[in-house]
């Protein structure tokens, strides 16, 4: 079963369990795949969906800041319990000394040697690591890896 349809499923066991905050938040998730589908004239797979559960986690993470920034906690919180139920759709994600394994296993095979190379690092990490970790962890472990070769 795809992504896509185990989020359909569901939204359905929320809607029999009057489960509304579930069933609001996997809608909101549904709804921009239908819209990509719609304006790209795709069908999502679930390499596709990944990745658009990864963004947008990383826009109710953004938003939190800012709810705490203008020291709305409540509002906060309610972004925290999306990400909640959204996270459990990706697959399982890496550990910070497993991310660590991983990307010191590529910057060996890409011949990196400096904080120079980490396009060339991140655009393998992409594909190899695809949505078992976030961009930004990949690229900050990345940076860290490449800063202790350079000495």
């Amino acid at each position: 079963m795809s992504v896509k349809e185990q989020i359909q499923n569901d939204v359905k066991t929320a809607m029999r369990e009057k489960d509304n905050f579930k069933r609001d938040t996997l809608r909101t998730i549904l709804s921009v795949f239908k819209q990509i589908e719609v304006d790209e004239r795709v069908l999502i797979d679930d390499t596709r969906a990944f990745s658009i559960i990864q963004s947008e986690i990383k826009k109710r993470k953004d938003s939190i800041e800012q709810y705490l920034k203008g020291d709305r906690k409540d509002l906060a919180d309610k972004e925290q319990s999306e990400i909640d139920v959204i996270i459990s759709y990706l697959p399982r994600q890496l550990s910070k000394d497993e991310l660590e394994a991983k990307l010191a296993e590529i910057i060996t095979k890409t011949n990196a040697t400096s904080i120079k190379d980490l396009g060339k690092v991140m655009k393998v990490a992409k594909e190899e690591i695809g949505s078992s970790s976030d961009g930004k962890n990949i690229s900050e472990c990345a940076k860290k890896l490449l800063s202790n070769q350079g000495q």
